[in-house]
């Protein structure tokens, strides 16, 4: 039953993830009518740590949940530390701790996936979000869209959005069908208890680790109780895209085994690693189809290369309230608008997360010289502003 404020067309959002919650606070906050449909029977986000750019921080604020969403962030004082290899000789370090709130009006966090999806989700009401329901069938009609699920029963709605990741059936409804590309690289990852972590890996700072065709990332979460592992390396066999897949520390070892020692030392201070095969899609030309429409990674999956996935779940949930609100009478023009804003922006983003792949791994030599050498000449905050200063409650940018 519709709550008797909730107005406007009927939205259904298929997935219950960052994106598809962030969507669900939004619109109920404009004070228009959605339910989450979400596959799991619990709410849980897998992985672990994320970062909060400003111009993810911008949208929670307005959102109202930012108190709540970063009362167990780290605040990073150092941001995009890069580190050699073979000895953590710095090549790039840019200092975050006032710089990044007088260019961009807002801190760069670090942050626990959960305790992200958990104040997103205090902003959703309980009624409006239903849990084991898994759709298998999304059915485009003259007078709206009917969602089929596992367990057989139907519901009609006037909006679709497919927050349901890169494996979106909304997505194959909306957009010619197209296989996800393999990167040939894996991630590993694992969270280190802060007792069990090396003190230079409890700075508040991201460092990246850039070597021959691997790269490694720590950064601390939760508060600093523990430091968030997240490495890449060649694949191999390892073609398993689901985050609840594992390995071995021994694996992770062996992958980064003549390292500088203070990131072994990280490896072996873990618990059991994830492992997931590295995929991504290329550029969406549209990801609207009359009344569905597609939001986060189903719209525009890319690579973790920039910390922006999350971030720009959060733009298009922001855009496509927005967009809502202003034109609630003409739902067809209103997601038109919302892709219109945002795809150029996301498609931008893609490309440059595809091509870090390459530029963090090369092997080295003269390329690799030159990467470092840039990578010293230039400010990371500065070179990022197109990132950062985006604000998704005004115009796009």
């Amino acid at each position: 039953m519709r709550d008797k404020q909730q107005t406007g067309p009927r939205i259904a959002i298929v997935g219950g993830g960052i994106g598809g919650m962030a969507a669900a606070a939004f619109l109920h906050r404009a004070g228009l009518s959605v339910t989450v449909h979400e596959q799991a029977s619990a709410l849980t986000e897998v992985g672990a740590g994320l970062v909060l750019a400003p111009n993810a921080v911008r949208p929670l604020r307005a959102l109202g949940v930012a108190e709540s969403a970063l009362r167990r962030s780290v605040p990073l004082d150092w941001g995009w530390e890069f580190r050699r290899w073979q000895d953590g000789t710095v090549l790039s370090v840019e200092r975050l701790d006032g710089v990044c709130e007088r260019l961009y009006g807002e801190r760069t966090y670090t942050a626990h996936r959960a305790h992200l999806l958990d104040a997103l989700r205090s902003a959703v009401p309980d009624e409006a979000v239903r849990l084991g329901a898994r759709c298998t069938a999304v059915e485009p009609h003259a007078d709206g869209v009917r969602l089929a699920f596992s367990d057989g029963t139907r519901t009609d709605a006037d909006l679709v959005i497919g927050a349901d990741g890169m494996h979106s059936l909304v997505r194959r409804t909306v957009a010619e069908p197209e296989a996800p590309r393999f990167s040939g690289l894996c991630a590993f990852r694992t969270v280190v208890p802060a007792a069990a972590a090396p003190a230079f890996a409890l700075r508040r700072a991201q460092t990246l680790w850039l070597g021959p065709g691997r790269h490694f990332v720590h950064y601390p979460i939760s508060g600093g109780d523990g430091v968030n592992v997240v490495a890449f390396a060649p694949a191999t066999d390892a073609t398993e895209e689901s985050w609840s897949a594992t390995a071995t520390v021994e694996e992770f070892h062996a992958e980064f085994a003549d390292w500088d020692g203070r990131v072994t030392s990280l490896i072996t201070s873990g618990s059991v690693p994830g492992r997931w095969a590295l995929y991504d899609r290329p550029p969406l030309p549209s990801w609207t189809r009359g009344r569905m429409t597609l939001l986060g990674d189903a719209a525009h999956a890319m690579f973790p290369f920039y910390g922006q996935g999350a971030a720009q779940a959060l733009e298009d949930a922001a855009v496509l309230a927005r967009c809502l609100t202003a034109n609630p009478g003409a739902p067809d023009e209103a997601l038109s608008r919302y892709e219109t804003e945002r795809l150029p922006r996301t498609t931008r983003l893609q490309r440059a997360s595809h091509s870090r792949a390459e530029d963090n791994h090369l092997p080295d030599g003269p390329e690799q010289r030159e990467r470092d050498a840039a990578l010293g000449d230039a400010d990371p905050l500065l070179r990022s502003g197109w990132i950062y200063r985006y604000d998704a409650s005004a115009a796009a940018g």
